[in-house]
């Protein structure tokens, strides 16, 4: 950097003298050992800050790919241009704005919309936005650890939670309404453990985050880690249904003409 105050040929001569500075203490012994750790300490700094910018950053790269955002700034992209500010916000909201309803499939809206009454926590948004990241809507789905229905709850949770509510004289996880309030049931009991143990001191970070990995990893999981436990398994989650709100949100202009795409859930690890 120039010298305040200085001319550019000023500056650049400080600028050669300070290169000749930091080069020297370098190749002296002693001091050379107390910069480089201090070098190795920026470089990690930077990949930490670079790497923190690109989770925030995630929904306006998934965005862009689907191309409902135009990011070429020229229009020929072919998406609609969004602000970016907005897509933002709605990622790192709570959930429980107004829910983009022409965004919702016809068939499910109802259901999602009763689920996210459930409780003052768990909004409309953050329903559907599971939906999408654990089966894509998809009603049948059969995982392989067991799960089933649209909502993929865990079979012991859904045996808890599940009640026959559209009132075909069957409870079934592959009946997608009532998958859909037990997922929202099953939210708010989550929710409501995560309040606790957050006013005990027990846990400690975002509550939705926190209710969200218990969903993914389990509650006991999160009660270990004191908060949303550090393994992709359970990050991943997180972002995935988060990067789902900026499509779900009403606070997000998409434009009137806009076709709301499926997006593929992103893929986690199968460990935990």
């Amino acid at each position: 950097m120039g010298a305040s105050g200085g001319g550019e040929g000023e500056g650049s001569s400080d600028a050669g003298k300070n290169t000749v500075y930091i080069a020297a203490g370098i190749g002296t012994g002693a001091f050379g050992c107390l910069i480089a750790p201090l070098l190795f300490l920026l470089l990690l700094a930077g990949t930490i800050v670079i790497c923190a910018l690109g989770w925030i950053f995630w929904p306006i790269v998934l965005l862009c790919e689907i191309g409902i955002l135009d990011c070429d700034g020229g229009g020929g992209g072919g998406g609609s241009t969004v602000d970016t500010d907005q897509v933002v916000a709605a990622f790192n909201s709570d959930g429980t704005g107004a829910l983009k309803e022409g965004a919702v499939p016809a068939e499910y809206l109802s259901r999602i919309q009763d689920a996210g009454v459930e409780c003052k926590q768990i909004g409309a948004i953050v329903i559907v936005s599971q939906i999408q990241a654990e089966s894509q809507f998809n009603p049948k789905l059969v995982g392989p650890d067991g799960k089933e229905g649209i909502s993929q709850l865990p079979p012991d949770k859904f045996k808890e939670f599940g009640e026959d509510e559209d009132d075909n004289d069957k409870t079934s996880a592959l009946d997608a309404a009532d998958s859909i309030m037990a997922q929202g049931k099953y939210m708010c009991s989550l929710a409501k453990e995560i309040d606790t143990l957050a006013a005990n001191n027990e846990v400690a970070g975002n509550r939705l985050d926190m209710t969200l990995a218990a969903y993914s990893v389990g509650l006991d999981a999160v009660k270990a880690a004191k908060g949303v436990p550090k393994t992709d398994k359970a990050q991943s989650y997180v972002i995935s249904v988060r990067s789902s709100f900026a499509l779900y949100s009403e606070s997000v202009d998409m434009g009137d003409d806009e076709e709301y795409p499926s997006l593929s859930p992103r893929p986690t690890p199968s460990t935990t």
